[in-house]
């Protein structure tokens, strides 16, 4: 059970696109429905996503990317642009479509003296942050290693580092773009400046991302710092919210953490008594120095009557890969999402009632902070327009069965629609499956004009509508 979109009529049929055209064109091979790979070749994260693209075009370099995009619009095919990680809606494939697949880009480059690092549009951040702890940074990304680059940075970017450093696009210092005519232009503060504005945050909406340019930090001690989780019993997550939504605002920036409902993983280091209870779980993260690690911690580690305090010092890539293994490739995900300026009473009812109904194992809900550096940037300066601080709330039906389907999917619908009520306006583009015109404008709030003014501009045929889509106004 999911979310589909029809796709769209196309003025050349897919069958009868000459692709032997594009193959001859390209560095990278072209895998057609006829190829035993193909099954493969069009699998994504969320295997509740099942269409079959007329070609997957794997892009080695950005001629290649120039190729496809063109002959896309020469074809007058549909087409789907897929980076290195994954998507709730598995908007990196589509029936009928040419996909560009990014995933063999994934070149990085570290500048050390100059902070910053160049990454390919192919990178997954577990590439971005092996590059980069090594000497002693990082740029604020998301929660696993596995998560996309191109994706996750084009909406927004909330991570581990949100709160001390802002969203990946307010470190985004430029970025190199292959438009819907097939030209390649790079786009930052003084070049095509309204582009920049409008892929902070805008989606893949405005072409295909090739490379990003991002500001990097010095974090805890030459990139170690300290973090894990703190689980207490479920009965008590009321009153951790209620503890949490008071705390955090207060905290300094370099202490982040995110609140969950979970099931505890049958894994280590989590104790085996713990295994399959459903608890109230924050993952914290402290990146400041090291020998103030244990003070500016203490009141996350001691609060309460926790089940378990997993915090201790690790290298800051150790803390974003820790939970990739428990979300491998190939199960079904089912997602709801909304922001909300505060953690109300009535939401944390709503909360403890799902929490308790938990339907799987991987199924889950996480509230990730959004306040801090994050806020201080006006809502008017990037594309991404949820600045006045808050949580992002994600709720996820997770399972491996495609039996499940319908039941984590029911349990994550039921749950947004008691939630909804006590939400903002709008949600993290990244976090919405198929859910209409009006969740996406409602999204980008104040901002929604602009991105669809430049979208008319920079893609005034709407090439690019295999997204959260903006249509060109």
């Amino acid at each position: 059970m999911t979310d589909t979109i029809a796709p769209l009529d196309m003025s050349t049929t897919a069958a009868g696109a000459p692709f032997d055209e594009l193959a001859a064109l390209t560095r990278g091979p072209l895998i057609l429905p006829s190829d035993t790979d193909y099954d493969r070749a069009r699998a994504v994260y969320n295997a509740m996503i099942d269409r079959h693209p007329a070609a997957v075009q794997r892009c080695h370099d950005v001629a290649d990317v120039v190729a496809g995009v063109r002959f896309a619009k020469d074809h007058g095919l549909d087409l789907a642009v897929r980076g290195g990680g994954h998507n709730a809606g598995g908007l990196g494939v589509w029936d009928d479509a040419l996909v560009l697949d990014l995933s063999p880009m994934r070149g990085t480059t570290v500048d050390p003296a100059g902070g910053t690092v160049r990454v390919d549009g192919g990178c997954t951040w577990g590439d971005v942050d092996h590059a980069t702890v090594a000497f002693g940074m990082a740029t604020p990304s998301g929660f696993l290693a596995s998560t996309g680059v191109g994706g996750l940075t084009l909406g927004g970017g909330i991570g581990y580092l949100t709160r001390r450093f802002g969203l990946t696009i307010d470190n985004l210092l430029g970025a190199d773009v292959v438009l819907a005519d097939g030209s390649l232009v790079h786009a930052d503060e003084h070049t095509h400046a309204d582009l920049f504005w409008a892929l902070r945050g805008g989606g893949g909406n405005f072409g295909v991302v090739t490379s990003f340019t991002f500001k990097c930090h010095q974090i805890g001690d030459h990139g170690t710092i300290y973090g894990g989780p703190v689980l207490y019993d479920l009965v008590d997550g009321a009153a951790v919210m209620q503890w949490y939504r008071e705390l955090l605002p207060s905290l300094p920036e370099e202490l982040n953490g995110w609140i969950a409902l979970l099931t505890v993983p049958p894994v280590a280091p989590f104790p085996e008594a713990l295994w399959g209870r459903k608890v109230c779980g924050i993952v914290w993260c402290y990146t400041g120095p090291l020998s103030k690690a244990d003070e500016v911690t203490a009141p996350v580690r001691e609060y309460g009557a926790p089940l378990m305090v997993g915090m201790h010092e690790m290298p800051f890539n150790a803390l974003q890969q820790a939970f990739d293994g428990l979300y491998p490739a190939g199960l079904q995900w089912y997602w709801r999402s909304d922001f909300c300026t505060e953690i109300s009473d009535e939401a944390i009812q709503v909360h403890q009632k799902f929490g308790a109904l938990l339907p799987s194992g991987h199924s889950t809900m996480h509230m990730y902070p959004v306040d801090g550096a994050a806020s201080r940037v006006a809502t008017s300066a990037t594309a991404f327009a949820h600045r006045e601080g808050g949580w992002v709330a994600v709720i996820v039906g997770v399972d491996p069965d495609p039996a499940n389907a319908p039941q984590i999917s029911a349990w994550a619908k039921d749950y947004w629609e008691e939630l909804h009520p006590t939400a903002a306006s709008g949600t993290y583009v990244n976090f919405l499956m198929d859910e209409g015109a009006d969740r996406v404008r409602d999204s980008y709030g104040s901002n929604y004009a602009r991105l669809a003014a430049l979208k008319r501009h920079y893609d005034p045929d709407n090439l690019f509508h295999v997204n959260q889509n903006i249509p060109p106004q």
